[in-house]
């Protein structure tokens, strides 16, 4: 299979008040994409400001990272909304991060959701559908990015909004194509060098060893890596390495 150039992509902007979570100055140089995340689960004005900025200096395309309103719970809890509720909340989020950022002389590419909200529209018609139109009445022209292998694209193909399918660097899979829960020990990937291994066999073999050590077939557009990660300087650096070894280019989705 031919290699191709891929999306780094990162939750970035997880800071708020006087929490300090991850060190984005260190991780901007290594990525194409940037998560903003919204306030809900992390993030604050001060913080999402900053992240732009740095986005920027960098060239870094950013998409909008919105969440359950759950601050204590980082956006990990399922929160059971009605659509109306979702629906704006989703949108107060996006138009945060468009507004801020069109501010400054950028614009906002896509929006990925955070965490619970990721995996429940990953499968939920009915939340996907709500979710979806309020990207589509902010601006229609947004990307989306989800699960791959989801029922999420084709719920999005239907609502005419562009779609990019995402794998995750540094999370094992269940055999369904579905990530290990965070509750289940080894759901994480620790080690640089393991993590550096499953970005390289997602880009050129499309695939990855699930929790059974069996090969799954997983065909992203974009790799998620998470600013929180504790050894995240470390894997960025093992990541750029190993796709700079193989020859191939780092290139952000929207370009």
């Amino acid at each position: 299979m031919a290699v191709k150039e891929i999306d780094i992509n990162c939750d970035m902007g997880e800071s708020f008040g006087d929490y300090s979570f991850g060190s984005d100055e260190k991780i901007f140089p290594y990525i194409t994409s940037c998560n903003v995340a919204c306030g809900f689960h992390a993030g604050d004005p001060v913080h999402i400001e900053q992240t732009l900025r740095q986005a920027k200096a960098h060239g870094v395309k950013i998409g909008a990272h919105p969440s359950y309103p759950d601050l204590k719970g980082f956006g990990r809890r399922y929160l059971k909304m009605a659509p109306a509720e979702l629906y704006a909340s989703v949108k107060y989020q996006i138009s945060a991060i468009k507004g801020m950022a069109e501010s400054m002389g950028m614009k906002l590419s896509y929006v990925k959701p955070h965490g619970a909200l990721y995996h429940v529209v990953s499968d939920d018609e009915s939340e996907a559908h709500t979710m979806l139109q309020a990207i589509r009445d902010i601006d229609d022209q947004l990307y989306v990015v989800g699960l791959a292998g989801s029922p999420m694209k084709s719920i999005a193909d239907q609502a005419s909004i562009k779609f990019v399918s995402e794998a995750f660097a540094d999370r094992r899979y269940m055999p369904n194509g579905r990530l290990l829960p965070r509750t289940i020990p080894g759901a994480v990937l620790i080690a640089p060098s393991e993590v550096a291994a499953q970005v390289v066999s997602l880009v050129m073999e499309q695939r990855v060893l699930d929790e059974k050590n069996e090969y799954l077939t997983v065909e992203a557009e974009t790799i998620c890596l998470h600013s929180d990660h504790p050894k995240i300087h470390h894997i960025v650096k093992a990541i750029d390495e190993a796709l700079a070894e193989r020859n191939i280019p780092k290139l952000a989705f929207s370009s």
